[in-house]
C-alpha cells in the first residue's frame, strides 16, 4: 500500500506533525529513524531531514528507495522575501529553485541544473488540495502565497541576499531544502509539493525572530497538513 512521505527539517516541524499521528512505527535505516503512522486514516511516513539540501535529499531518495510513496509533502518555516508577508502567512509553492545553484560560467541562468532546468513545478492537483485545505481553516486571518520558493544551504540573514534573491526569481520566501527535495522527487517522477510558514524576514537579526517563531510556524503547517490529508478524501 501506497503511503505519503512527509519531509521536515527540523525538530521543531517534526514534532509538530508527529503530534497528529497515530499506529506509530519507527524503521530505522542506517542512521535514520522513519516513522510510520496514519494521519486522517492515511498511512503516511514522515522523517526529519536535518538543514540543508544535501540532507533533504539524502533523504527523500531514501524514502522513494525504502517505501512506495504516493507523494511527497515538504512543511517548515521560511524567511519572507514578498514584502508584504507576515509571521504565520503561507506560501505555497508552485515551483522550486536553488538560489545558490550557480553554472552562469557556462551560458546558463542562475539556479539552472542540467537535466532538470531552474525551476521544478509541483504537482497542479497537490496545489489545489492544499488550496483548498487553506480555504478550510483560516484564510481570511493569514495572506496564502502561491508562487517560488527559493532554496539555498544559507540562513539567509543579509537584507542585499534577500534582495537579490526576490529580484532575480521573484521568490515569496526561502528555506533551506524545498528544492533540493523537488528535484530528487522530480528525477523520481515522484509527485510533490512545499509549504512554508513565514517565521522570519531577513534583516540581519532574523535568527532571533526565527527562534522565536519556528514553532509557531510548524504548528501551522501541522494544521494545514492535517485538513489538507482530510480532503484527500
Amino acid at each position: 500500500m501506497k503511503k505519503i512521505g512527509i519531509i521536515l527539517a527540523t525538530q521543531e516541524e517534526f514534532e509538530e506533525v508527529i503530534k497528529i499521528m497515530k499506529n506509530i512505527e519507527e524503521k530505522r535505516i542506517g542512521n535514520v529513524s522513519f516513522i510510520e503512522g496514519k494521519i486522517e486514516y492515511k498511512n503516511c511516513v514522515i522523517v526529519e531531514s536535518g538543514v540543508g539540501k544535501v540532507n533533504a535529499a539524502r533523504v527523500t531518495q531514501m524514502m522513494i528507495d525504502y517505501f512506495k510513496i504516493e507523494f511527497i509533502i515538504n512543511l517548515g518555516a521560511a524567511g519572507a522575501l514578498n514584502p508584504t508577508l507576515q509571521i504565520g502567512d503561507i506560501v505555497i509553492g508552485e515551483n522550486l529553485v536553488q538560489h545558490d545553484f550557480d553554472i552562469t560560467a557556462f551560458g546558463h541562468s542562475k539556479g539552472y541544473i542540467t537535466g532538470v532546468g531552474e525551476k521544478v513545478y509541483s504537482d497542479e492537483n497537490l496545489i489545489n488540495i492544499i488550496k483548498k485545505s487553506i480555504k478550510n481553516i483560516d484564510e481570511k486571518i493569514y495572506k496564502v502565497k502561491i508562487g517560488t520558493i527559493a532554496s539555498g544551504d544559507i540562513f539567509c540573514t543579509s537584507v542585499q541576499m534577500k534582495d537579490k534573491i526576490y529580484a532575480k526569481f521573484d521568490a515569496q520566501c526561502v528555506e533551506m531544502e524545498g528544492a533540493a527535495i523537488a528535484q530528487v522527487s522530480f528525477l523520481n517522477n515522484i509527485p510533490f509539493i512545499v509549504v512554508r510558514s513565514i517565521s522570519d524576514t531577513p534583516n540581519g537579526n532574523n535568527a532571533d525572530t526565527y527562534d522565536q517563531f519556528v514553532e509557531f510556524a510548524s504548528k501551522r503547517c501541522a494544521k494545514i497538513l492535517k485538513e489538507f490529508i482530510k480532503e484527500l478524501g
